[in-house]
């Protein structure tokens, strides 16, 4: 295919994929129009997820976070496509491609369902779909709240996409950011029947069901909510490959769900549970495990080689478990699946 100065040709290998840009177009925007799959997390170039090797081509890199992608990394060639706008023809090296066409990317308009605390500060939001509408997604993947001036904030579904055949609609986990654009109106003015809209599914944090490896499910907070996609699914397709979920909250409170969790665990042998606890006070009365959670893996584990991580929650979590599970753990690249959940004040602060 010839170029054009504002249209260029995306290979990917080695899946040999490909598809074309348009003017001024980011390389994963382009992607996602196309309906292919490339690895995938905040689209902002603040978590990396969707960092990898240019074999070929020129590009210009948008604002990004030093901590997605360093100068060193740029410099050895690795590019972060969500903030990447192609000026020539590029090849780049992606190894988990897939096809998401058969999910296309919707907007449509949701309704407020219900609205129930389930601590302190998260509160599960549940929103009616349209009827006529068919919104399908993977377990682990994310939906966009289109706000007013142009503004978005995204949230996992909590939710495995079964759920939708008998009872449709969303739920997520919104913790409260104080002076939070989206999360004040949730804790504060937000009720019942009030319309919203929506954009998705985005994302390609879900669940590899080509590989039968032991899972490490890894959480921080409300990160917990598409590890409990994850979970559901697992239990509707009667996968039984062992599975230990480490959920991680500076308080007990923070693990909102542990009932639910126990609950699982009752029902699914395979699926085994540690709660931990960062910053217990003297009267929560906590005797659990305490620390960092991925410390606790850590602490567990010995070697990792055998594994597949999945992986979500705070960026400081999630990029901590990756560096010490591969350096330390002998965990493969490959097999360490994330989704970090990035606020508006990371995707600001360019120095993380």
């Amino acid at each position: 295919m010839s170029s054009s100065p504002s249209a260029f040709q995306i290979s990917v290998l080695p899946s040999g994929r490909a598809f074309a840009t348009q003017a001024s177009e980011a390389i994963l925007t382009a992607a996602i129009r196309s309906g292919v799959g490339l690895p995938y997390g905040c689209k902002d170039g603040a978590c990396s997820s969707c960092k990898c090797k240019k074999l070929s081509g020129t590009v210009v890199h948008g604002p990004h976070s030093d901590r997605a992608l360093s100068a060193e990394e740029e410099a050895a060639g690795l590019i972060l496509p969500c903030c990447a706008v192609p000026t020539s023809d590029v090849v780049i090296e992606s190894r988990h491609v897939t096809d998401e066409s058969a999910f296309p990317v919707k907007k449509m308009p949701v309704r407020v369902q219900s609205l129930e605390r389930l601590s302190p500060d998260v509160i599960k939001l549940r929103l009616q779909l349209p009827a006529a509408d068919t919104f399908r997604y993977h377990a682990g993947q994310y939906i966009e709240f289109l706000l007013a001036g142009g503004a978005r904030r995204a949230y996992s579904m909590a939710v495995a996409p079964h759920q939708q055949d008998t009872g449709p609609g969303l739920e997520l986990h919104i913790r409260h950011t104080p002076g939070g654009l989206f999360t004040d109106h949730v804790f504060g003015a937000m009720k019942e029947r009030e319309i919203l809209r929506i954009e998705g599914p985005f994302g390609s944090f879900y669940l590899n069901e080509d590989s039968d490896k032991p899972m490490v499910l890894l959480a921080s907070g409300t990160g917990f909510a598409p590890i409990k996609a994850l979970i559901e699914h697992l239990q509707h397709k009667g996968i039984t490959r062992p599975a230990v979920l480490y959920w991680g909250g500076r308080r007990p409170q923070d693990l909102y769900m542990s009932d639910w969790v126990n609950a699982r665990c009752a029902e699914m042998p395979g699926l085994h549970y540690v709660p931990v606890v960062s910053n217990a006070l003297p009267e929560d009365g906590w005797s659990g495990r305490t620390g960092f959670v991925h410390q606790a893996v850590l602490d567990d584990f010995a070697d990792l080689s055998g594994y597949e991580v999945y992986a979500c929650g705070a960026p400081i979590v999630v990029d901590s478990a990756r560096a010490s599970f591969t350096a330390q753990r002998q965990l493969p690249d490959d097999a360490f699946h994330a989704d970090s959940f990035v606020t508006e004040a990371d995707k600001q602060n360019k120095a993380l």
